[in-house]
């Protein structure tokens, strides 16, 4: 009897979903450009900047820096919620938390370490569940339904109030800027001024200059030769600490800006059941970009903080 209830019911959901999957295929954007006839959604017009929705002074309020507000604002509720009321046996909201946390601290001391994985671990944690809470709330149906009136290009025209932060070049460039920091100032923390050898090392090619001078030739050219090559080093490790900060920008932005593009071109293709293959594909998206912007930021922080023999 179970066996068989359980039949049907398969063989509903399956008929329900062949049924959603005809009708997406024939009435979407896709088979409407076939009948002439009008789609179920619109044709999308994505946007790559940011919009406007208000000004305080001349500061421009975009939507997703009203997400960026939004998504603090819950991790701080539920962080609050959730150890408002510890205890030794955690449940519920307590015993999430206490997991993410502790896999997350795990993950940083098994890279650098206890000593200095406790130092890496407040600023790691918080750049992972920020960009993955910003990810996964642009994944709320009707996310960006809500629309507002706004001024754009001196027009009037209705724009979304909310928009993924993480769609926003300004601000992945800003999370660029804050691990960039965070990275040199750790260096500087556990290398001190020597740290600044790793970009500007002058020193064994002037001491090369000093033992040729001294009648050493041979010394003293292998000394200049070795100082020149450590002060290209030093070039190259300069140029690859700033083009950090474009690739971890773009790539954050170019990766979740994509993905918001490739669902509304799949509701508006095919409006049932083939987009929520995509939708799925996204939720993985947004905890992967999360996991490789903390991990990175990580393993740069753990080479600057290194001693030279490593």
């Amino acid at each position: 009897m179970k066996f068989g209830c359980s039949t049907r019911v398969f063989v509903t959901v399956l008929i329900v979903v062949i049924a959603l999957l005809a009708v997406s295929l024939i009435f979407g954007g896709l088979g409407a450009s076939f009948t002439n006839s009008k789609p179920f959604v619109e044709p999308p017009t994505p946007a790559i900047a940011a919009e406007a929705i208000g000004h305080v002074g001349p500061l421009a309020i975009t939507n997703t820096m009203v997400t960026a507000w939004m998504s603090i604002i819950l991790l701080v509720v539920l962080f609050v919620v959730g150890t408002r009321k510890m205890k030794l046996v955690p449940r519920g909201l307590q015993n999430l938390l206490e997991s993410a946390v502790e896999y997350l601290l795990n993950l940083v001391e098994g890279v650098v370490g206890r000593e200095r994985g406790r130092k890496f671990f407040p600023f790691i944690a918080t750049i992972f569940l920020f960009v993955f809470v910003n990810a996964w709330m642009g994944l709320i149906p009707g996310y960006g339904s809500i629309t507002v009136k706004a001024v754009v290009h001196g027009e009037e025209e209705m724009v979304p109030l909310l928009r993924a932060a993480n769609t926003d070049l300004n601000l992945t460039l800003a999370l660029a800027v804050f691990s960039f920091v965070f990275v040199e100032y750790m260096g500087f923390a556990y290398h001190g001024l020597g740290y600044a050898k790793k970009f500007v090392n002058i020193g064994p090619m002037f001491r090369g200059f000093r033992t040729l001078f001294s009648g050493k030739i041979g010394p003293g050219l292998s000394g200049i030769f070795m100082g020149a090559i450590e002060g290209f080093v030093g070039i190259i490790e300069t140029v690859s600490e700033w083009v950090r900060l474009v690739s971890f920008s773009f790539r954050l932005f170019g990766n979740m800006l994509a993905g918001e593009i490739l669902l509304l071109i799949m509701f508006f293709l095919a409006p049932f059941v083939i987009p929520d293959l995509f939708y799925l594909l996204e939720t993985l998206v947004g905890v992967i970009q999360a996991m490789i912007f903390a991990v990175l930021t990580l393993a740069f922080a753990s080479m600057a903080t290194a001693e030279h023999e490593h």
